[in-house]
């Protein structure tokens, strides 16, 4: 988990691949949200020159999105344990307002 971390404060993006509803409850201040279901129609909005760091809610859907990048062409990784272990690491979670969020 401190590898992603460290990533994303070395310019990789942080890719949020989880839905509409559970992004608003609490994700990382500093990720992208694309949402795994629209992300055929906003894929252009990756940067190619720098890595994406993939994460959903305990990642499954987060490990589907970086293989297809990978395949795509982009250098993408998966966060295992997705924001669960984010959250249990201790980095900040923020809601949709900027306040604390949650992960569920």
């Amino acid at each position: 988990m401190t590898e992603a971390r460290d990533l994303v404060r070395s310019n990789a993006i942080l890719l949020d691949v989880r839905e509409e509803h559970e992004w608003n409850a609490g994700h990382a201040p500093e990720a992208l949200h694309i949402p795994m279901s629209g992300l055929a129609e906003r894929v252009d909005e990756l940067p190619t020159e720098h890595t994406i760091i993939c994460v959903c809610h305990v990642g499954m859907r987060s490990a589907a999105v970086a293989e297809a990048l990978t395949r795509a062409g982009w250098d993408a990784i998966n966060v295992t344990g997705g924001m669960e272990a984010w959250v249990a690491a201790g980095f900040p979670v923020v809601d949709s307002s900027g306040g604390p969020g949650l992960v569920y």
